[in-house]
């Protein structure tokens, strides 16, 4: 593990050739070429608009499939660069894909700008929400959409300086914390002709992603029985309610026989209306995952199992509608190492006394709850490059990517050390200045990583060779009815 030493505003103020640490003893320094060097110095210029999008994105708070406004910002800034912009892809409104040049490669960047419920946050280190019980960004894509947008305007800027062939793609995708907008794009064919596809993620440390996730279907299921008066006639009533409550129990008992990185959650979204009438309509909400969607198959099959069980228990009916199904991320080590090697010639963001302050306060709040200790306020070193095979316990869209193109991203800390994800500490942090530099820090990283496969036709080539073997033993297959469009709306 190494830690970047340079004053890397006056490298960029300089701009000359960056000789970055090794990451390892045998690792030669990284030297960057005179299209990435173009590339860091617009972001650099850009930095003021990028930190006003990521501060306006922040503002809007969408949830998935309603980033309207998120979106349309991010679609305005890429036409004003010159990018070829088509939307509505895959029947998500707030989709798009922007594309620069032409011919191979064709090297694509992900970027996600949805929020989650209910976790609305000012920029302060107490609970004090902007407007009580609306959306907030708890797992920071208004700076995951900011920097991929900065990466790849610098990486046209360098294309057209330096003569560069090849093809530059933006991927706006939708609905990430609901695992919906990459998998309905994959299946309408939209990622299949890419060579390679970056993408990053905010995080409390700075490192590459090259551990798997988990993956997981998301389903309804709907029971419909008979109304009746729960008092005066309720031998005339069939409870929807007591199908699903029978549904979870029998569920919660499966739990006991399931592989252990296996997880179901579920919430109940249509209980009925009143006491007094028995439910005719009940449904609840479930994700079932595991590190395998082989496994997903399995105990997913089984969920639907316990659930006809339940609506034969209580003479109702059940229905269930596949929302989405996502697979785990396959890795690929060439691309591994060429974003630890620019990673660490970046250098992980640095962060002033004021900063660290505000991250300590942040991280009050859990030393209060739950009796946490923080070592750290925020991490600025770079996490050594490790193959472990330990898979993330969460999930993400990203991993159907990565079954059918070379995939691999990385995680700039943007958040106070250790925060736990979808919190409101992200929130506030991700909309402070340790949020923005962050966000440019992985805007650098990306545009020189895609140079480097725009203009290295061996990095290429190990990654794909490296794809090929993973994927020799797997098949891809999707709980997704086939045609199924993607759902306008998730809630």
């Amino acid at each position: 593990m190494c830690t970047p030493r340079r004053d890397l505003r006056g490298f960029l103020t300089a701009l000359t050739l960056l000789v970055a640490l090794p990451t390892m003893a045998d690792e030669p320094p990284v030297q960057w070429r005179g299209s990435q060097q173009t590339a860091v110095a617009e972001i650099t210029r850009l930095e003021p608009q990028l930190k006003a999008v990521n501060k306006a994105i922040w503002e809007f708070a969408e949830v998935g499939l309603e980033e309207r406004r998120s979106s349309a910002l991010l679609v305005e800034k890429l036409k004003a660069s010159g990018f070829e912009v088509q939307t509505g892809v895959a029947n998500m409104p707030t989709s798009f894909i922007a594309s620069y040049g032409s011919g191979k490669p064709i090297i694509g960047i992900l970027a996600e700008y949805d929020a989650l419920p209910n976790l609305s946050q000012q920029v302060a280190p107490d609970r004090v929400a902007v407007t009580n019980g609306a959306p907030g960004h708890g797992c920071g894509h208004s700076g995951l959409g900011t920097a991929a947008l900065g990466a790849a305007i610098a990486v046209k800027q360098a294309m057209d300086k330096h003569k560069l062939p090849g093809t530059i793609r933006l991927y706006g995708t939708p609905a990430e914390e609901t695992l919906i907008g990459k998998v309905y794009m994959l299946l309408d064919r939209q990622f299949h002709d890419l060579d390679a596809c970056l993408h990053w993620h905010p995080a409390s440390v700075n490192n590459v992603w090259v551990m798997s996730s988990k993956a997981a279907v998301s389903v309804k299921f709907s029971f419909t029985g008979t109304a009746a008066h729960a008092s005066g006639s309720p031998s005339s009533g069939r409870s929807a309610l007591d199908a699903v409550e029978l549904m979870n129990v029998g569920v919660n008992f499966m739990r006991e026989h399931i592989k252990e990185d296996a997880r179901i959650h579920y919430v109940i979204t249509d209980g009925g209306g009143a006491p007094n009438v028995v439910p005719a309509k009940a449904e609840s909400w479930y994700y079932v995952r595991a590190n395998s969607h082989e496994d997903v198959e399995k105990n997913f099959a089984w969920v639907c199992d316990i659930a006809e069980g339940a609506a034969k228990m209580t003479r109702t009916k059940v229905k269930l509608q596949v929302d989405t199904d996502c697979h785990e991320i396959i890795g690929n080590r060439p691309l591994a190492e060429l974003l630890h090697r620019n990673l660490t010639a970046v250098g992980a963001p640095k962060f002033n006394d004021e900063e660290k302050t505000f991250a300590r306060k942040v991280q009050q709040s859990l030393i209060d709850e739950f009796g946490s200790k923080f070592p750290l306020a925020i991490d600025e070193s770079i996490q050594p490059l490790s193959f472990a095979d330990e898979p993330n316990k969460g999930s993400t869209d990203v991993g159907d990517i990565s079954w059918f193109v070379p995939t691999c991203g990385l995680r700039v800390a943007c958040f106070a050390a250790d925060s736990p994800g979808h919190s409101w500490q992200n929130v506030a942090c991700i909309g402070s200045t340790i949020g923005e530099k962050g966000t440019i820090t992985a805007a650098k990283v990306l545009a020189v990583s895609a140079l480097d496969l725009l203009e290295k036709p061996d990095v290429l080539a190990a990654a794909r060779e490296d794809f090929v073997k993973r994927m020799e033993t797997k098949k891809y297959t999707s709980l997704i009815p086939r045609g199924q469009k993607a759902p306008s709306k998730i809630r």
